[in-house]
């Protein structure tokens, strides 16, 4: 339909059975629509379940702008989407109107029909609908800053990849053409649809088991129970195994043969190629061994003349195999459960204070910047943002890995998807949907779960002749069993052939390593920490120094009041209110502290007159009916006074704590020295010391002056000490320790960090830093402790070792097995290898190399 069409002249008629999501407008089959709803008596249906739960959330505005929406008095839910758009655009085009927007939806609205408007700092806004014109209506300034009038991103989970082979990504689920596995969302969803794979496979599975049983005690119930049928019997057997085999092998192991056939395309042969191969050729050979005996020469014949077939160990290999990676898909789902529980933190909604006090529940992702938010009790904080009013006290153990709760009071930043404890807060949103550090995390831990360590390139390079090299085992095998073997050889042959195809499993090496990446990448998050790759993972483990920062990774970055020290008889209370009266206009950071120690003692602020900003020396001015001056000693000289020897020494040893001083002085007397200092965060000199103990040399680098940093140093126990570096001086630094043989890890906060972060082997970025110190690094602590550095390390081995671990079980399971599936032990010993077996021992191989990486979900950290 034309979008100059009238609605209601001659267009096509909605289909009778075409429904509309009352939410998005897309057209949905009611017939085959997931999602429902009821309300006042109407059926909607919904795209998805996130359609359904903003419906739920408010119905009536959703059911009110569809009705509104929809023509020739179509009813909610039921008229077609051509219809729906037309009723928003029909105006578009006449010339006598310029077009405006929609400042809530970004729809093009004819100012000139729209039926509904507001008025806003003398400024006329319209509307597409009476939804959009009540929420601007209710908080007019979270739609007219400037934000992007877009809808939020796709959910996660809609790109699918390979566990082996992040370089394969496609819509939806399916399997790697590389290796046939299950592909897997890139981000993991709470929706645990893939596409019906898991149940699909155990249905299969179990009508498998149900179907080989039947074979499997016909061929062996003699030679294991000695059953023997009647001859009258005997050929009937013979069909019903036939047959129930034919099933197995054609429909349930119909996936192993397309993924099979699908490898040799790009020629990146597979598992799946051999098991193919193994039981393409079993079956084949049993298949026309019971159809046309006859063609068969000596080599086929068992002493008795009869040609033996293997219905049995095809149609057994088929539902082991499937029993393998119903077992593998199982286990892997559970490596994505650490992304899931922090997924699953996000609450579906929030609850909105209108500009007129009025509060309601919305749904997630209709929550804007600047929108006003009430938590409860109980209640998870729904996004990042800052406090307004009320205290309380706040669990972020899921983020940061700390089990202690925090206290939130007025100012202080609260994350979304931490819990809120005791006490109710206001909070005003700051950031939202993919910008809140939550959906950071998850983004970061999915990346890194997708990299490749360096240590997959041993497994690559062995996978990349390994199937070609298995193959080369089966022939030999083959011909040597057909030229030495005992009788019927052929039989034989083919038998150690197919076991050889069989056991080989390429997936066991393929799924080493990214499988525990999987796991240690969400294992860290847990903690704190963020690995943005495999590598950094990796190469944690065998850093042997690490450079700190000291603003802000040692201390706390914010200079504080960390003593006044009266040298007069004047009370603590005046000199501190003399002292914050002269520095309440200035912005520096020093003068900031003073204030903010005053505020925190409830000193009250006392005029000031004649105010005089000194430059490099402080301030002066007349306050509370003295001459008062703060600053150093050149101002506390041109004051004309007199620092005593006393005073003088008191000072230095300051200093030599890491303060500054600044001398106050009161009607021309010394009255007061004032030292502020960063403060050194109370978890440090634990943390140095555990760095210490794990047998790291600790280097700090610093902008500041020698004497505060070497008392810093000194405090800490710091190994080695560079200050008054410039930010090229600190990468400078980094590189001449990683030129004398250091594996250095770099930890720093600020944006002076980041070339230094970028030049060191690891880089790692204090959480509460700035974005481009994060941006260079490869690790990320969330918190910004120190600490987290110890579990990072921790973890980090414990992966690589894991990692190890299944290196050498797959080399050796298939060292091992395939040579003993070709037989090399039956010369000496009589041992050889049925297929059933092989196929067995080749199913868990994968799930035995699962199992292990998930191991790293208990790593004690």
């Amino acid at each position: 339909m034309s979008g100059q069409d009238s609605c209601c002249a001659g267009g096509d008629k909605p289909a009778a059975d075409a429904a509309i999501d009352p939410v998005c407008g897309m057209t949905v089959d009611p017939a085959t629509a997931k999602h429902l709803g009821m309300h006042d008596g109407q059926t909607f249906y919904f795209c998805s379940a996130g359609c359904k739960a903003k419906f739920d959330a408010s119905p009536a505005a959703y059911a009110e702008e569809n009705a509104a929406a929809g023509c020739c008095g179509g009813k909610p839910g039921t008229h077609d989407h051509a219809h729906q758009d037309h009723a928003h655009h029909e105006h578009v085009h006449h010339e006598h109107a310029p077009a405006v927007k929609d400042p809530v939806c970004g729809m093009t609205v004819d100012p000139q029909a729209a039926k509904y408007h507001a008025g806003h700092d003398g400024q006329t806004y319209h509307f597409c609908s009476a939804r959009c014109h009540e929420k601007f209506t209710a908080d007019p300034s979270a739609y007219l800053q400037n934000r992007p009038l877009v809808s939020p991103p796709a959910p996660p989970g809609t790109i699918y990849t390979c566990p082996m082979h992040p370089q394969i990504q496609q819509v939806g689920p399916g399997h790697c053409p590389i290796c046939g596995m299950a592909l897997e969302p890139m981000v993991p969803t709470l929706d645990e649809d893939d596409g019906g794979e898991l149940p699909s496979m155990t249905r299969r599975f179990w009508w498998l088991v149900a179907l080989t049983v039947p074979v499997f005690a016909l061929a062996m119930g003699p030679h294991l129970l000695g059953w023997h049928l009647s001859a009258s019997w005997d050929g009937v057997a013979g069909w019903v195994e036939a047959l129930l085999a034919s099933v197995v092998v054609l429909w349930g192991g119909a996936p192993f043969f397309a993924r099979g056939w699908r490898s040799l395309k790009p020629w990146r042969p597979n598992m799946y190629t051999l098991i193919a191969l193994g039981t393409g050729v079993a079956w084949l050979y049993s298949a026309v061994a019971f159809l046309l005996p006859g063609i068969f020469p000596d080599g086929f014949r068992d002493a008795q003349g009869r040609v033996a077939v293997y219905f049995e160990s095809a149609a057994v290999i088929v539902t082991l195999v499937t029993l393998g990676d119903f077992l593998e898909l199982r286990a892997r789902r559970r490596t994505g459960a650490a992304l899931k529980a922090l997924l699953g933190l996000a609450p579906k909604t929030a609850r909105r204070i209108a500009a007129d006090g009025s509060e309601r529940d919305v749904a997630l992702d209709e929550v804007h910047a600047g929108d006003v938010l009430r938590v409860r009790p109980g209640e998870k904080v729904p996004v990042d943002g800052v406090v307004l009013e009320g205290e309380s006290h706040v669990d972020e153990s899921m983020l940061t890995g700390e089990p202690m709760p925090v206290a939130k009071v007025s100012g202080d930043p609260v994350t979304g998807g931490t819990v809120n404890q005791d006490g109710a807060l206001t909070m005003r949103a700051q950031r939202v949907g993919a910008e809140t550090m939550l959906a950071q995390i998850v983004a970061l831990v999915a990346q890194a779960q997708r990299s490749r360590a360096p240590l997959q390139r041993v497994a690559d390079q062995v996978a990349a002749w390994f199937v070609p090299a298995v193959v080369v085992v089966a022939l030999l095998a083959f011909a040597a069993w057909a030229i030495v073997g005992p009788q019927p050889r052929l039989a034989h042959a083919l038998i150690a052939a197919v076991s050889v195809l069989i056991i080989a499993c390429p997936c066991a090496l393929g799924l080493a390593t990214p499988i525990s990446i999987m796991v240690a990448s969400g294992r860290g998050a847990q903690h704190g920490v963020l690995f943005k790759d495999a590598g950094a993972i990796e190469g944690l483990r065998d850093i042997d120094t690490l450079v700190v920062d000291k603003t802000g990774t040692l201390t706390m970055g914010k200079p504080a009041l960390t003593e006044l020290a009266i040298l007069g008889g004047q009370p603590r209370e005046r000199l501190l209110a003399l002292a914050a009266s002269l520095e309440r206009p200035s912005e520096h950071p020093l003068a900031r502290a003073i204030v903010a120690a005053a505020d925190a003692e409830g000193v009250a602020t006392l005029a000031a007159t004649d105010f005089r900003s000194l430059t490099g020396r402080g301030v002066s001015a007349k306050v509370g009916g003295s001459e008062a001056a703060l600053g150093n000693a050149k101002l506390m000289a041109e004051s004309h006074v007199a620092i005593g020897d006393e005073a003088g020494a008191r000072a230095e040893q300051l200093r030599g704590q890491g303060a500054t001083v600044m001398f106050l002085a009161v009607d021309g007397v010394l009255a007061a020295l004032l030292a502020v200092a960063d403060r050194i965060k109370p978890d440090t000199p634990a943390a140095i010391a555990a760095l210490h103990e794990a047998g790291l040399r600790i280097v700090m680098l610093t902008g500041d002056n020698a004497t505060t940093a070497q008392s810093v140093a000194r405090t800490l126990g710091i190994d080695e000490v560079h200050a008054d570096v410039s930010p090229a001086d600190k990468a400078a630094v980094v590189n001449q320790l990683r030129a004398a043989g250091r594996r250095v890890a770099m930890a720093g906060d600020g944006i002076n960090d980041a070339p230094a972060l970028a030049a060191a082997d690891i880089g790692i970025a204090m959480g509460s830093g700035a974005d481009v110190a994060m941006e260079s690094a490869s690790v990320t602590l969330v918190k910004g402790e120190l600490g987290a550095i110890v579990r990072a390390r921790k973890l980090s081995q414990a992966t690589v070792r894991n990692i190890h671990q299944n290196l050498f079980f797959a080399f050796i399971y298939n060292a091992v097995g395939v040579p003993l599936a070709a037989g090399v032990l039956y010369p000496w010993f009589g041992i050889t290898l049925s297929p059933m077996i092989a196929a067995l021992a080749m199913s868990l191989s994968s799930v035995s190399v699962v199992s292990n990486a998930l191991r790293l979900r208990h790593v004690s950290l």
